[in-house]
């Protein structure tokens, strides 16, 4: 490094890294998705209850330290066994700092549990030392393509033009996921470049081991692969040279499967031995909650003014012109980023949950800014052999775009832009302002809560309708015995433990974001209710699979006896993953003695 620019501008990112870190330090770094990701750690090698087979652990901790409100982070089995939902690669990343955070507990007489202070404390400061990691190896990758100023640029452009402040230096504990793939994916591209210019077997099995630590840490960044397997492959020559150099090399090969095999493999035990099959779909427990292959949310993750990635981080629009600079000027890897790029889009897009609750802009391409540089390396590139007038109406849209990223992260700091609700219509009310009015955020999507807990408190902004009501008086299922209205009821008993259900796809209930659902019912309990139970179940189906399943349960219900009650539930609809998918209510009984129901009525409240 000649010139002190880029000198200079590492040690500015460092400082800004650390420092940043440290004044959003969070409150408790082990918590929500975090707390899934580290948990595999104290569980193996202090509890040494990995599977949970004693909950009291896990509750013992959450109520200690609060890491959750609910444990969404682990699925239970039939066998009363709990199985991570998260895959195990960031532990890989977690583990010297939690050792190191374990030896100082011992030391200075801390709780050794794997969450008090010293364990918190290394945690983040890891994080920021693979946050630093990544930023210098980005560095060399870029010098391998541009000078020391287009580098110094690119670097500055990718933290300060980004939600790369969000998501690394600000919010995520500074220990999700992306802080640490950024990291792998600079590494994968430097050793990229390097194994293709020595062929080194050190590099080699390097980049096996990064890819696969990738890998484990989120199974959808397989496609990191592409970018050793694709590099340098321009066309058909380049295509045979690169099998030649492959099978010259068939051992380094072999060895590099070898690596990949050996760390997927801990998933893979972990799962055999919890579960009883090498492979489980951990995220299978909610079936809105998943890939969409056939249906990708790909307009919404670019331009939708929820989360679209165009929409809050506009630089990235430069980079992908970068794609047109980066054809005339290198071939070589133009063809492996572009695939990259769109294979790694369509995957991301894929996901069912493509706004990325809680996150600025779209989270989920953070840890593929590497790649993005180089594009953006390119534009820059071009950009600075233009006309006078022509260069510096580049450089300002650029400078716009990193002022309006400063701005809008400050926004998001202040709650100004919010992170899972933002609509156009209040993104333009908000836009520039320091403040939202009551007025302005009345046209933000719904507040779902985060426990569990919905409470529909502004009915008046809502017009009803009744979207079915049962009153069974069809005498071939009811019965005459008894009944709230009418001549008949409908009896449930150990022989008929489901009532009929009311059902309708999404589009028959509202073309709009959300409704509200009121499920009524009279109930005639003849037996006491703890011993003859029954539930209240409102849940949409998706591909045949229940998701926003709520069960409201009789015995949290005050109910008398040998006389009709009243029940009301409110229920809010999920964000529905496709507009057919199906609501279904019913009423499920879990005792043995009969009981009766009757007028079962589902009413839909849309916003006026």
């Amino acid at each position: 490094m000649k010139n002190p620019i880029l000198k200079t501008t590492l040690l500015l990112l460092v400082i800004f890294i650390i420092v940043n870190n440290s004044i959003f330090y969070p409150n408790n770094i082990l918590s929500w998705d975090v707390f899934g990701y580290y948990l595999y750690l104290p569980l193996k090698f202090i509890y040494n209850n990995l599977g949970l087979q004693n909950d009291a652990v896990i509750n013992s901790i959450i109520e200690k330290y609060h890491n959750t409100a609910t444990f969404y982070q682990a699925i239970k089995m039939p066998e009363g066994n709990f199985v991570m939902k998260y895959s195990m690669g960031l532990s890989f990343f977690y583990l010297p700092f939690f050792y190191i955070g374990h030896f100082v507990a011992i030391i200075f007489n801390y709780p050794t549990d794997g969450f008090s202070s010293p364990y918190q404390y290394s945690i983040f400061i890891g994080g920021i030392i693979y946050s630093i990691i990544g930023i210098i190896v980005l560095s060399k990758v870029l010098l391998h393509f541009f000078n020391e100023k287009i580098t110094a640029f690119v670097l500055i452009l990718i933290v300060f033009s980004t939600n790369y402040i969000v998501h690394i230096t600000m919010y995520g504990q500074n220990a999700m996921s992306q802080n640490y793939l950024f990291t792998t994916y600079a590494l994968i591209l430097w050793l990229s470049i390097l194994w293709h210019k020595s062929h080194k077997l050190k590099h080699s099995i390097f980049l096996a081991f990064i890819c696969g630590i990738s890998i484990l840490s989120r199974p959808s960044e397989i496609v990191c692969l592409l970018i050793p397997l694709l590099w340098g492959i321009k066309d058909k020559t380049t295509f045979i040279e690169k099998l030649k150099i492959l099978i010259k090399y068939k051992y380094q090969l072999i060895l590099f499967a070898i690596i990949l095999l050996i760390i997927g493999s801990f998933q893979f035990i972990y799962w055999k031995i919890q579960t009883g099959k090498f492979l489980f779909n951990s995220y299978g427990g909610n079936a809105g909650e998943g890939f969409e292959f056939f249906n990708p949310y790909i307009l919404e993750v670019l331009f939708s003014f929820r989360k679209g990635w165009l929409i809050y981080t506009p630089v990235m629009i430069f980079s992908i012109f970068g794609f047109v600079f980066l054809y005339k000027r290198n071939k070589a890897i133009f063809y492996t980023l572009l695939i990259f790029f769109i294979i790694n889009l369509y995957i991301v897009s894929s996901w069912s949950c493509w706004w990325y609750a809680q996150s600025f802009s779209q989270r989920s391409l953070v840890q593929v800014y590497p790649i993005m540089a180089i594009l953006l390396g390119y534009f820059l590139s071009w950009l600075s052999l233009q006309k006078k007038h022509f260069k510096y109406i580049g450089f300002f849209l650029l400078f716009l775009c990193m002022l309006l990223n400063l701005f809008q992260t400050h926004q998001f700091h202040l709650g100004i832009i919010n992170g899972d609700r933002m609509t156009k219509d209040y993104y333009f009310n908000v836009f520039g302002k320091m403040y939202a009015t009551e007025q302005d955020k009345k046209v933000l999507l719904i507040n779902r809560s985060f426990d569990g807990s919905e409470n529909f408190l502004n009915e008046k902004d809502y017009t009803s309708k009744i979207l079915k009501n049962l009153d069974f008086e069809n005498a071939e299922i009811a019965d005459s015995n008894i009944a709230n209205s009418g001549k008949y009821s409908f009896r449930l008993d150990s022989l008929t433990v489901y009532s009929p259900s009311i059902e309708a796809p999404y589009y028959n209930l509202t073309d709009k974001d959300h409704v509200w659902i009121r499920v009524s019912a009279y109930v005639y309990p003849i037996f006491d209710i703890k011993s003859n139970p029954f539930s209240v179940i409102i849940q949409f189906n998706h591909k045949e699979h229940a998701y926003k399943y709520k069960a409201n349960d009789a015995e949290n219900m005050n109910l008398e006896l040998n006389k009709w009650n009243k029940i009301s539930i409110d229920y809010l609809t999920p964000e529905v993953r496709q507009k057919t998918d199906n609501l279904k209510v019913y009423i499920w009984h879990r005792g043995r003695n009969p009981f009766y129901i009757d007028d079962l009525k589902v009413e839909v409240f849309e916003t006026k």
